[in-house]
């Protein structure tokens, strides 16, 4: 498999002060890790482009666009939400979030690499079409995967969210799609605690209990995402890789291990290689714990590389 790598240096400049968990650590631990291994060595790496505004407002209004910018800051920081703040530096860095993914869904229609994995901050599941939330400003795979429709034709397209907390965005932008299928698991009840309920046809909820762990995690997977995403035989897999739910993750209280992100994105290539010619774009949403981070993102870089899994030094 040829993996692409994509980042961008103006991912590290956005930060929320030095406490706030979402921080430019998450890629550093993660650029190490891949080195350190020899995983990186092995992927196409390249840096993203920034998302150009059409792009950008496929999925969200101008005037949220507009009202995020007037929210920039020339200097500190200022506060959206409890949680979710600017600098200002923020909005470049998200653009380049968003950007990366684009180049990625770029990257496999093109065949210039099977699969692509976006290494890139700030998150963007949380951000809904018209709200910046939950450390995320815009919809980084919402982006992408409206930009796969407009310039490839993808009519089917699968969003494989495994964060430990739900992709409440992508359901706003996408639900009642019937091009978009959304399959999502996440530790119930819990944050966002919005759009919990599956309410729509496209959107396959998965709500995991406090303390599930790998076997049972693979078992629920099986029996709600597989036969949803047979029936929909996406064009294009899209997965928001969120890496929280590991069970050393001070988010959450999911129990997953390292060798469960490789299983969970090996399942995914699967479904790529039956009915969408190999092509995922895999990008980085939560984890925040740098080590467990660092550690579940080699094994999902192993599954896109298609090397076996083995248990980190």
């Amino acid at each position: 498999m040829i993996t692409a790598y994509l980042t961008h240096p103006d991912c590290s400049l956005h930060h929320m002060g030095p406490e706030h968990p979402e921080s430019p650590q998450r890629l550093e631990a993660i650029r190490a890790r891949l080195s350190l291994v020899g995983l990186l060595q092995q992927t196409m790496q390249a840096d993203a482009k920034a998302a150009c505004e059409e792009s950008l407002a496929r999925v969200h209004p101008l005037r949220h666009l507009r009202s995020l910018e007037k929210c920039l800051p020339t200097e500190g920081l200022v506060t959206l939400d409890s949680d979710t703040m600017m600098n200002p530096d923020s909005l470049q860095a998200a653009r380049v979030a968003a950007g990366a993914v684009i180049r990625g869904v770029d990257q496999v229609f093109k065949r210039q690499a099977d699969n692509v994995f976006c290494a890139v901050r700030p998150p963007g599941h949380h951000a809904e079409a018209s709200d910046a939330m939950g450390f995320c400003f815009y919809n980084n795979i919402a982006v992408g995967a409206a930009h796969a429709r407009a310039k490839y034709g993808a009519k089917r397209i699968a969003i494989l969210d495994f964060d430990v907390h739900q992709c409440n965005g992508t359901i706003d932008i996408f639900k009642n799609d019937p091009e978009i299928l959304i399959c999502t698991s996440f530790q119930y009840p819990f944050y966002p605690w919005r759009y919990l309920r599956s309410e729509w046809q496209n959107v396959v909820n998965t709500p995991l209990e406090v303390g599930t762990d790998g076997p049972e995690f693979r078992r629920i997977i099986e029996n709600h995402w597989l036969p949803a995403l047979h029936a929909f035989k996406p064009d294009l897999v899209m997965l928001s890789a969120g890496f929280d739910a590991h069970r050393d993750d001070p988010m959450g209280d999911i129990c997953l291990e390292d060798e469960d992100f490789y299983w969970i994105t090996h399942l995914a290539m699967e479904i790529a290689t039956l009915y969408a010619d190999n092509r995922i774009v895999s990008v980085l949403e939560g984890g925040y714990n740098p080590k467990s981070l660092a550690s579940g993102v080699e094994a999902h870089l192993k599954a896109l590389l298609g090397l076996p899994f083995a248990e980190a030094p």
